[in-house]
């Protein structure tokens, strides 16, 4: 038997169960890890809220990303032994493949062998972010050196990856927050200038930035009214990339301003790199390197024991992190 945390209703942390069921065994395309850390994502709340792209069946398990040791591998998986240390690239189902566990079956094709300068924590929260920056980023926004990209809610995890990614390509990240006591942490993180959304006027301050011109490419997750304003601080032929929907207000469309500017607004998904691939071969080595080099380094903002999982989703929708949460598991005697 193996512990799993699932919810049989939709609701807030408190639905969350930790239960134990059979160990799975893998499918011939599929791998069983050890899990040793779980990077916890803002989609899981979501889901479990009933709230995102991919419905419930309850009961339900859940989670994208996770690191540990391999244990059982499928018939056909020729790439991965037994005793490998890996980490998780989020596959297409936050269910079928949830790895909110002691142990979790997931498909071989969206494991990596990590950089050994990163240990199992840091490893289990490095794909989500980075692969979902990178191909907003490069691949659909052509971010290049010298463009200016604002980026809102920076202090998540993708948008510190967002902020690193941009000065590794030689860019000017602007990074939106809403208080000021993550200022300091977002300019030592590398954000060019951090503008305080409850405290100054967002299209005015990025007008002063960039000389009146104003960015030419937005990264956002959170949608809502606020679409209005992103657009008025994007420059003619810019393009605003909605990653997300953090914000429970409708999204009106900002038409008349989308036309006097010419401008993209470009739903995204980080599927679109997972599913081709050779975006995906691209990311992945991007990403491999960079932590390699040491220009993309994951920010851990707290981690949690798995029998904290409740408290670990409250953190989590409380909002008020830097960086990621982990969710860490050690064996039991």
């Amino acid at each position: 038997m193996t512990r799993v945390v699932r919810f049989h209703e939709y609701g807030g942390p408190e639905v969350l169960r930790i239960e134990e069921l059979p160990v799975a065994q893998p499918g011939p395309d599929e791998v069983r890890i050890r899990v040793r850390a779980i990077g916890l994502n803002r989609a899981e709340s979501m889901f479990r809220r009933g709230q995102y792209l991919e419905p419930a069946e309850f009961p339900s398990r859940l989670g994208y990303e996770a690191a540990g040791h391999v244990e059982a591998v499928g018939d056909a998986v020729r790439d991965f032994r037994v005793g490998d240390a890996v980490s998780l690239v989020p596959p297409a189902s936050i269910a079928r493949w949830g790895t909110y566990a002691e142990q979790a079956v997931v498909p071989a094709a969206m494991l990596v062998r990590h950089p050994d300068n990163l240990d199992l924590h840091q490893a289990a929260g490095v794909w989500m972010q980075y692969l979902t920056a990178w191909g907003a980023l490069l691949p659909v926004a052509n971010l290049a050196a010298g463009d200016h990209v604002l980026i809102t809610a920076a202090s998540s995890s993708v948008g510190l990856a967002a902020i690193q990614i941009a000065n590794h390509v030689g860019a000017i990240p602007i990074a939106v927050t809403r208080g000021e006591d993550k200022v300091s942490k977002l300019l030592a993180a590398g954000a060019a200038q951090v503008i305080v959304s409850d405290q100054e006027e967002l299209v005015a301050r990025v007008a002063q930035i960039t000389a009146g011109q104003g960015v030419r490419v937005v990264f956002d997750p959170i949608g809502g009214p606020g679409i209005a304003q992103l657009a008025e601080a994007t420059r003619r032929g810019g393009i605003i990339i909605e990653y997300g929907a953090l914000s429970s207000e409708p999204s009106p469309f900002p038409l008349f301003t989308v036309l006097g500017k010419s401008l993209t607004l470009r739903g995204y998904l980080l599927h679109e790199v997972v599913n081709d691939a050779e975006l995906f071969a691209a990311g992945k080595a991007f990403v491999s390197h960079g932590l390699e080099d040491g220009s993309l380094s994951p920010v851990i903002a707290r981690t949690f024991a798995f029998e904290d999982i409740v408290d670990a989703h409250r953190y989590l929708e409380a909002g008020e992190q830097f960086g990621k949460i982990i969710v860490t598991l050690e064996d039991r005697p």
